[in-house]
Order: structure tokens, then sequence, then C-alpha cells
């Protein structure tokens, strides 16, 4: 069976100028390809999400480097790139009741086609309401293999 769930990971960062390029040198260095981030801050720390090419390559480089680095499972649905595309999803999602945590997508190489990466407490229910509505989740190798 392919695996659904996508490995992301969350690097803890200060909230100072520069924090962020040292830990994609590390990942470069590493040989570790970036497919997806995000970045949330407060005032005094950042969280770096990361999807990248291989997470457990990534998280022993950066922790190596002395980052706090969490592996979380994480999923990605396709999406209609068009307007309208994120609301369709969102609607499933509130429909089904289910809380999302944090939510960010990126370009995908099918036309009009986006990946939208998801993170809920309760990820299985998130992945049976989604297959329910015929939502495709992605797979995680393709996502690591983009």
């Amino acid at each position: 069976m392919r695996e659904m769930k996508i490995k992301q990971l969350s690097i803890f960062l200060q909230n100072r100028m520069g924090s962020l390029s040292k830990p994609l040198e590390v990942l470069s260095d590493a040989d570790v390809n970036i497919r997806a981030m995000c970045m949330a801050d407060t005032s005094e720390f950042g969280i770096l999400r990361l999807v990248v090419d291989d997470p457990e390559k990534g998280k022993e480089a950066l922790e190596k480097n002395n980052f706090l680095v969490k592996i979380t499972d994480i999923i990605g649905v396709e999406m209609n790139d068009t307007p309208g595309g994120l609301t369709t999803v969102l609607k499933i999602i509130k429909d089904n009741e289910i809380d999302l945590e944090y939510l960010y997508a990126f370009s995908h190489d099918k036309a009009e086609k986006a990946i939208l990466l998801l993170h809920a407490d309760k990820l299985d229910e998130l992945i049976e309401a989604l297959e329910e509505n015929n939502i495709i989740i992605v797979q995680a190798e393709e996502v690591y293999n983009l």
C-alpha cells in the first residue's frame, strides 16, 4: 500500500535576522531538496515547516547542527488551481467538522492543479472525509519526487 501521509519537518528558530538561512544551508549541504515550505512566527520564535525529498536525512542533518526538529505527518491533496479550488476543499473539511491546524500550498506539475498540504489532529478522519468527496490524496512519494 502506498503511503498517504507525508513527513514534514518542523524546525524551531529564534525570531532574529538571518535565522532562516542557516537551516536551509544545512539542508543544501546535505543534498536534501526542499519541495514546499511555510514559515510561521511570533515575536520570540518561528516554526519553519518543510517538505523535503528525504525527511529522515534532513532531520538528521539539522539535528547534527543543533536544530530542534520534529517530524509531523501531514497530507497533500490535489486541488484545482482556479478560483474556488481551495474553497471546495475547505467546505468539505468544515462540513465534516474537522479542525485544521494549518495549511499551505504549492504548484503542481499537472496543468491547472496545485497541491494543498494540510495538518489536523484527526488526520485519518480528514483523509476519509476527503476521499468520500472524491478529493485526490497525493501519495507521499509523489510529493517527495516532484
